[in-house]
């Protein structure tokens, strides 16, 4: 069974040189981590088990500066190996690194009390009645990543434990916690996978970005597999997507199983004094968030931007250190939060928000459809206004849904009933642009503008992003004669090759000529 095991404690304890003394990888990969001698993002590295097994290690930060990060590698893995120094005992970040995983629900684990051999036996055996106290039941091996000594024993006790959660069968979902591109392969992901699987050619979507991607290929621990399963460490390729189109916080999962939302209804653990403004932690995400507090034990967290959940998953409150977590009830409730739904939520009783299909119709709640119609709302609200359009919803109940929004259905987007595109605040820019256009193409680098300008007859797109004049366009086509060639329309115009050729490539994509040889000869309409 696949199993994810991270690393937690304060700095300079010893968690980095630990794991490479465990595996033989020194997962500090960054330039400047190296240098300052301390971890600043995740690491991640494959530790091999005395039976054979093979466990993911994720390496995380242990400044308090950092602890977003931790949260961030700490969320979805199974197991945790606590690190404390065997000479200073438990620090500041050990204690809230505990914190996050009890709020995590990461409840089981090792402790490694670690520079053992710096300690005098007085002091070790201090060392292990403080991590017992910490963390009861857990097993404390005391080890030296210098001479090696109880890492051994650490292995031993990690396969002890080593029994993956139960993990629901459940559709895919992977958070993002690093984005990166290769030469030859694009943009590559990684994750750890928290339920589903992934393999070559799966068809899947990045949110809450609302984008579809391909997977071209999978690898766990940079080795290829055919698919990888819950429960691992996974780096995925996307073709044709771009580094900054998916990063830490964004969720790939199963097309159409996962609807974003800004809000989420949670039932309240371990700290009940939550501050009205906090971050919230899910997954790999971290937003600003209001909390409206319903009674003593729940809240609605109104959220500043959309995060992928579903009901189970736990999140992490902080507001400049923990200040507590959850359990999430609802993934996606109504605006108002209410009392006595939350308790029946928690009692197992369902609410109908989403679309649920019955007998080939859907079926909504009102609350759910005024809320569909407010995120769309705000989706135009930011869109260009040159297209002040959003996406359908690419999700299966869209068809249904559309026709109650109040919007209007032109293509694929939605937009308010008689939106046009305007310039907006592009309206000087378009002037400067067209007083540049004449016979010349002037380069254009913003594509928009370029496709609402020409739509509207005021230039003429030629070449890659380079634009002319309509009244040049015309003078070029007033000189063509049939054959002409590449040179004659350069003289006869008095331009560069350059340009001829861009304006050749035009005439051909708009059916006025047709390429024969080195010539261009006009078709019927051209003539």
């Amino acid at each position: 069974m696949p199993l994810t095991v991270a690393t937690a404690g304060h700095i300079d304890h010893g968690k980095t040189t630990l794991v490479e003394a465990l595996t033989g990888k020194n997962t500090d990969r960054l330039p400047e981590e190296r240098a300052r001698g301390i971890s600043i993002d995740l690491g991640y590295a494959p530790l091999d088990l005395p039976d054979g097994s093979r466990m993911s290690v994720v390496d995380v930060p242990g400044h308090e500066r950092f602890v977003r990060t931790m949260v961030a590698g700490a969320a979805g893995v199974d197991l945790f190996l606590l690190v404390i120094d065997a000479n200073e005992g438990a620090r500041p970040q050990t204690h809230e690194h505990l914190a996050v995983l009890r709020l995590l629900g990461v409840d089981r684990g090792v402790v490694a009390l670690t520079k053992s051999d710096l300690a005098d036996e007085e002091t070790l055996e201090l060392a292990r009645a403080e991590a017992e106290e910490l963390v009861p039941g857990a097993a404390v091996v005391a080890v030296s990543a210098k001479t090696g000594a109880g890492l051994d024993e650490l292995r031993g006790a990690l396969a002890n434990i080593a029994t993956g959660r139960l993990r629901e069968d459940a559709p895919t979902r992977l958070y993002v916690d690093r984005s990166f591109s290769l030469r030859g392969i694009g943009t590559v992901v990684t994750g750890t996978l928290w339920s589903g699987s992934i393999g070559e050619g799966d068809e899947l979507r990045v949110e809450p970005r609302r984008r579809a991607v391909r997977v071209r290929s999978v690898q766990v621990h940079d080795r290829p597999v055919a698919r990888a399963e819950a429960g691992q460490r996974v780096a995925v390729a996307l073709p044709g997507v771009e580094r900054s189109d998916v990063q830490r916080g964004d969720a790939l999962v199963a097309a159409g199983a996962f609807r974003p939302s800004y809000r989420l209804d949670v039932a309240l653990e371990e700290i009940t004094d939550v501050p009205a403004r906090v971050h919230v932690h899910h997954g790999t995400a971290d937003v600003p968030a209001r909390v409206a507090r319903v009674g003593d034990r729940y809240a609605q967290l109104r959220l500043a931007r959309p995060v992928v959940a579903a009901r189970g998953d736990r999140v992490v409150l902080r507001a400049g250190t923990t200040v507590g977590g959850g359990v999430v009830l609802d993934a996606g409730p109504p605006r108002h939060a209410n009392l006595a739904r939350m308790e029946a939520v928690e009692r197992g009783e369902t609410f109908v928000h989403a679309p649920v299909e019955a007998g080939g119709d859907w079926a909504w709640s009102p609350e759910w459809l005024e809320e569909m119609r407010g995120e769309l709302e705000r989706a135009i609200d930011a869109a260009d206004p040159l297209d002040p359009g959003v996406p359908v919803p690419a999700e299966p109940w869209a068809r249904a849904v559309v026709p109650h929004l109040g919007l209007e259905l032109r293509g694929a987007k939605l937009y308010r009933p008689g939106a046009v595109a305007e310039l907006g605040a592009r309206a000087e820019a378009a002037a400067v642009l067209e007083a540049q256009l004449g016979l010349e193409p002037v380069k254009v680098d913003d594509a928009a503008l370029a496709r609402f300008l020409e739509d509207r007859g005021r230039l003429v797109r030629v070449g890659d992003g380079y634009a002319i004049s309509p009244a040049a366009y015309e003078r070029a086509r007033s000189v063509l004669v049939d054959g002409i060639t590449l040179a004659q329309l350069r003289d006869a115009l008095g331009v560069g090759r350059k340009t001829a050729q861009m304006l050749l490539e035009r005439f051909d994509a708009d059916g006025i000529t047709r390429r024969v040889g080195d010539t261009r000869v006009l078709r019927r309409r051209g003539r």
